[in-house]
């Protein structure tokens, strides 16, 4: 297992360079259309979960605006994400500055995605085990249903995942993920913009 690890990760090293510098007219694109739609900033960054719960800083494309009430809350996901939000995220392209963790070790090119820091407290024991692993930009939940299944067996492939790892699924993975890219599956949960929260499990 631990020479799987070494080699999965000399992988995403490997692949997250490569995609960095390949991907590098698509990734300035993007740059300038989320400028001149959404303005400044150009990058979204949240605290999430990494493995062993180690916190760190996801970086994403923004895909939504700023805008909020009068008592200065951001208004609803459904408010604030745009048009050009939608087609950013239908086309996965809003994750493409997540190679920038993976070359830095924080994530992985597969793994359980990385969650709210919120979410912590409200893992029973058998869910907090997803983090026994880097947090992916793909993962078996998300070629297993992405956002259109429910939290609980969304965790159960994540665990699964930890448990049956090897470097042939993480390639069946990564195909699989560009055939959901390009079919746009799973996108939305039904009647969210993204994702409802995760309030625990009963």
């Amino acid at each position: 297992m631990k020479l799987q690890q070494l080699f999965k990760r000399i992988i995403d090293i490997i692949g997250s360079l490569a995609g960095l510098i390949i991907l590098s007219p698509v990734f300035l694109v993007v740059s300038v259309l989320v400028y001149s739609k959404l303005g400044s900033p150009i990058f979204f960054t949240q605290e999430r979960v990494g493995k062993d719960g180690k916190i760190f800083k996801m970086i994403k494309f923004r895909t939504m605006l700023d805008s909020t009430n009068k008592f200065g809350e951001l208004l609803d996901d459904e408010e604030r994400l745009t048009p050009f939000g939608k087609k950013l995220r239908s086309t996965s392209l809003d994750e493409l500055p997540e190679l920038i963790n993976v070359l830095k070790g924080d994530m992985s090119l597969v793994g359980p995605r990385p969650l709210l820091v919120e979410y912590i407290p409200l893992y029973s024991k058998h869910q907090f085990r997803r983090h026994e692993v880097n947090p992916g930009i793909t993962g078996w939940a998300q070629v297993n249903g992405r956002n259109s299944i429910d939290w609980e067996t969304k965790f159960d492939l994540d665990v699964e995942y930890v448990d049956k790892f090897n470097l042939i699924m993480d390639i069946k993975i990564l195909f699989l993920t560009v055939l959901k890219v390009i079919k746009r599956d799973g996108i939305n949960q039904e009647g969210n913009a993204t994702m409802e929260k995760f309030t625990g499990s009963n």
